[in-house]
């Protein structure tokens, strides 16, 4: 049965969103498979995706996740076991002992974090690692490139203490979002221009997220030549840490029309809100697509959907129908996983949307359901 069939038969409570346990599966033996040609160590970026539900399905093909704070790294540890790396743009004291005790792999933003922190983390037997930023933007959305100039993520080369290497082990570079290895092709290259002379040092080297391995049509072969090829050059342990790519393609956001208001076009007010449900929406940006819907044209009946919060801008898109949209329609947002869950919020009161799984047996099962306390007890 489709999974637009299975959705809409259930007619679920919305807003509400629905993981598809067996494309994580899909993903996770993909990347597994590649990490295997490749030789090197796939790990979980938390960030992006932290349904811990799905943890015991998902370990048993990658190697560990990575935190970049505290409480990431504590769900990591309890839930998903294997190896822990925590990268912080700067650890406080206040967290730090707490960090040491669920890390095994942590990875500094700095030389002065590295000399203030270094003699804790090497007694208590840490992996670590400094970030390092070749200077090599590859994307054109400057907030998600840490290459662009000024970026706080990262020594760059002319601030790189090569004095003060003595027990690190690795170097950290995370540059990419959603590209192919093409991008990472250019940053490793930049990468070896710049620090290629302390990689010997070494004894491992991430090349963190951004990874988009399970996109249909993604190279992979040409991923698995660079990595083999630079642990040849090198002899050093690569690790890769993608989020989007373990859950891509595998969520719906289930949403209604609520009401629909005629202002210089038609606009149809949902439940579900994009600063509060899909902030990427406004903030990459990005238009999510809706199973059945086309672009403004497409089809004989146009829609701006917007949410129900007072915020002028929660606007979702302009959508084309076949049929006039009622209060009362479900929509199914599609590639819903991904810095959706780990990012809502309840501005406005708004509730956040249910959790569903769907099985592969079909079964739809509620994972989480939230109500008036989750948006209460955040502030007082």
């Amino acid at each position: 049965m489709e999974k637009q069939s299975i959705i809409e038969k259930n007619q679920v409570r919305t807003p509400c969103y629905i993981v598809d346990e067996q494309v994580i599966k899909e993903n996770v033996e993909l990347l597994r498979q590649t990490a295997d040609a490749a030789g090197c160590r796939m790990l979980l970026a938390q960030k992006a995706f932290s349904m811990f539900s799905l943890y015991p399905l998902i370990r048993r093909y990658l190697d560990g996740t990575t935190a970049s704070g505290l409480y990431e790294a504590k769900l990591g540890q309890e839930y998903f076991g294997g190896e822990t790396h925590v990268f912080s743009p700067a650890f406080s004291d206040a967290e730090f002992e707490d960090v040491l005790s669920v890390s095994d792999h942590l990875v500094f933003n700095s030389f002065s974090q590295w000399e203030k922190f270094r003699e804790r983390a090497l007694a208590a037997g840490k992996h670590c690692g400094m970030r390092v930023n070749p200077e090599s933007p590859t994307q054109e959305t400057p907030i998600y490139d840490p290459c662009t100039p000024g970026s706080r993520l990262g020594v760059i080369r002319s601030a790189f203490r090569d004095q003060l290497l003595e027990g690190l082990s690795g170097l950290h570079i995370h540059c990419l979002c959603e590209q192919g290895p093409d991008a990472l092709e250019v940053v490793m290259a930049a990468f070896e221009e710049k620090f290629g002379r302390f990689i010997p040092q070494m004894k491992w080297i991430n090349f963190g997220g951004g990874h988009h391995i399970t996109r249909p049509g993604y190279n992979i072969e040409h991923l698995v030549s660079l990595i083999r090829g630079f642990k040849q050059r090198y002899e050093v342990e690569v690790y890769l840490e993608p989020g989007e790519a373990i859950a891509l393609n595998a969520g719906y956001l289930v949403g209604t029309v609520i009401d629909l208001v005629e202002n210089d076009g038609m606009n149809a007010i949902m439940d579900v809100s994009a600063t509060c449900h899909m902030p990427d929406v406004l903030e990459m940006p990005y238009r999510p697509r809706i199973i059945g819907a086309g672009f403004p044209g497409e089809k004989t009946y146009t829609y701006r959907l917007g949410g129900p919060t007072c915020l002028a801008g929660d606007i979702i898109g302009e959508y084309a129908f076949s049929q006039p949209l009622q209060p009362g329609d479900q929509l199914i947002f599609c590639d819903m996983a991904i810095y959706t869950m780990v990012k809502n919020n309840t501005f406005n009161g708004m509730r956040l949307p249910d959790i569903m799984l769907l099985r592969d047996n079909d079964q739809l099962d509620l994972v989480r359901r939230f109500g008036y306390d989750d948006f209460k007890t955040r502030l007082s």
